[in-house]
């Protein structure tokens, strides 16, 4: 085993930059991991690491010999995971981000389900609207909502997720109703700032029209956003999960009906590589089976599809580069 953990140790070098951090990643003293190194080196017969002032990188053998160790610590893992699970079912901890409102509302239920199928599981989630690094910061998997950032990361589409642009009675009794989507830039537009674009998509006809709204209230939000919008602060887009109960209950009226706006989606994604751990992948399956079908978590969808409308349009290739897991 000790030249697996040479293998360990130049991995996490290489992607540290560091004797020191990759010590701290991996537990060791600092002598430790220079040994393993040098050991590993001198078995090899090359070196497979630069010391510059700037730190340490991998030489063009180490490039090579760290792609190959990688496959080798992944072939190793999915052979004990395998074992495993045929005798004792998925064990481990499953490191996960997930959207705040979506996630708290409708994926924590998912998770408890989940524990209960997998007494050895563990389960870290953090529920946050912010955009994290599965790779720098070390999560498994990450639940996403809208249009996906080109990315190296696998992605799996689960379902559609559709916005609306809405206001209150007080606010559009006051302001007006916007007729066109060009109208909005003369209102006050509650603005999400989880986004990587600031504007908002329309079909307008056969056209595509974005509209770049302004506003002074901005959250990363969307439950404040709603809030907002109720207390007759401005105009919101929401996803229709969201909007959908205050419009039933008459505290949020739809706007621009007849201008769909982009279509975006619930995504699994998780880091690249083709073996997929036993623990992504009953979480990828169990989020399927459970919101892969009727959107029961979205009435607005249901009400949509029961009348034959439709809420959104597909953005195409603007869903970016991401893999398909």
């Amino acid at each position: 085993m000790s030249e697996l953990d040479d293998i360990r140790s130049f991995i996490a070098v290489a992607e540290s930059g560091g004797f020191g951090r990759a010590a701290d990643h991996l537990g060791l003293a600092k002598s430790v991991v220079s040994r393993r190194i040098a050991r590993l080196e001198a078995d090899l017969g090359t070196r497979l690491l630069s010391r510059t002032t700037r730190g340490v990188a991998p030489t063009e053998a180490g490039i090579e010999f760290k792609a190959r160790g990688e496959r080798i610590l992944a072939d190793l893992v999915e052979a004990r995971e395998s074992v495993a699970m045929a005798s004792e079912g998925v064990a481990g901890r499953l490191r996960l981000s997930m959207p705040m409102t979506f996630g708290n509302a409708h994926v924590a239920p998912l998770l408890g389900e989940l524990a209960g199928r997998h007494p050895r599981l563990e389960i870290d989630v953090e529920a946050s609207d912010r955009y994290v690094d599965l790779i720098g910061e070390r999560f498994d998997a990450a639940i996403r909502i809208g249009t996906l950032k080109d990315s190296s990361l696998i992605a799996r589409r689960i379902a559609p997720v559709h916005a609306i642009v809405a206001g209150s009675p007080a606010y559009l009794a006051q302001r007006g109703r916007p007729s066109a989507p060009q109208d909005l830039l003369q209102h006050e537009c509650l603005l999400y700032t989880g986004t990587n674009s600031p504007d908002w998509s329309f079909r307008a006809g056969k056209r595509r029209l974005a509209i770049r709204p302004a506003g002074r209230l901005r959250s990363d939000s969307g439950e404040t956003l709603l809030a907002w919008a109720k207390a007759g602060l401005g105009i919101a887009q929401l996803p229709t999960f969201i909007a959908s109960e205050a419009i039933r209950s008459g505290e949020l009226e739809p706007l621009l009906t007849a201008f769909p706006m982009q279509e975006h989606a619930l995504y699994v994604v998780r880091p690249p590589g083709a073996y997929v751990p036993g623990k992504v992948r009953v979480l990828i399956d169990l989020l399927v089976e459970r919101f892969g079908g009727v959107p029961y978590w979205d009435p607005c969808q249901i009400a949509a599809r029961e009348r034959g409308i439709t809420l959104g349009f597909a953005p195409g290739s603007e869903n970016g580069a991401h893999q398909q897991a």
